[in-house]
């Protein structure tokens, strides 16, 4: 035998210093492992899907703050963040001043077949698992959580830490309060009081 090292076994690699050095084919195999198995496992199951902007298309509207999206192929419910709306789908309650207008509303902007953006904020799902978002019609930039406020449709609803828009959903709910928009005007418990109340 000569004086070169014996690689029986191993694997010779060569890098860009030009010298040879010798790999083991079982590290070689553990690495082709892990890095499939990052690539393969690398999210958590239970996370909220990569939401592709351009894939995302109304399928449904349940209620004044949340819809059904059809997003990479899934269904997801998805809850607006930063607004609420009377409620109008709740069995264990009944349907409030306002809720039945409200989701009219929110379907009237957001029709079936409607392509949307979605945006997040700190958190990606409720307890309920919906999926929390800003959501951004396609067509126009629309944003549709600051229209139900701006339009009189919705009240701001604060969830830390998701409260990016808060100050914009804040003064669009006092403009249509002052202005005496939507449930503002026709429902007695959102309604301010005045002088002549008390």
């Amino acid at each position: 035998m000569s004086g070169e090292p014996q690689t029986r076994g191993l694997l010779s690699l060569s890098h860009p210093g030009g010298t040879i050095r010798p790999v083991s084919r079982l590290l070689l195999s553990v690495l082709s492992v892990l890095l499939l198995a990052t690539i393969a496992c690398g999210r958590d199951s239970a996370a909220a899907p990569d939401l592709d902007p351009g894939a995302a298309t109304v399928e449904r509207v349940v209620d004044g703050d949340t819809l059904v999206i059809r997003v990479q192929g899934q269904t997801e419910r998805v809850r607006l963040i930063g607004i609420d709306t009377p409620e109008s789908v709740d069995p264990r309650r009944p349907v409030e001043c306002f809720g039945k207008e409200a989701a009219a509303h929110l379907a009237e902007l957001l029709p079936e077949g409607t392509p949307v953006r979605l945006e997040r904020d700190v958190e990606a799902r409720d307890r309920f698992d919906r999926l929390l978002a800003y959501v951004y019609r396609r067509s126009d930039g629309l944003f549709v959580n600051l229209a139900m406020a701006e339009d009189g449709f919705a009240e701001v609803a604060t969830f830390p830490p998701n409260v990016a828009h808060v100050d914009d959903f804040t003064a669009a709910a006092r403009a249509a309060r002052e202005a005496e928009r939507g449930l503002w005007q026709a429902c007695d418990e959102f309604r301010a009081p005045t002088s002549s109340d008390s």
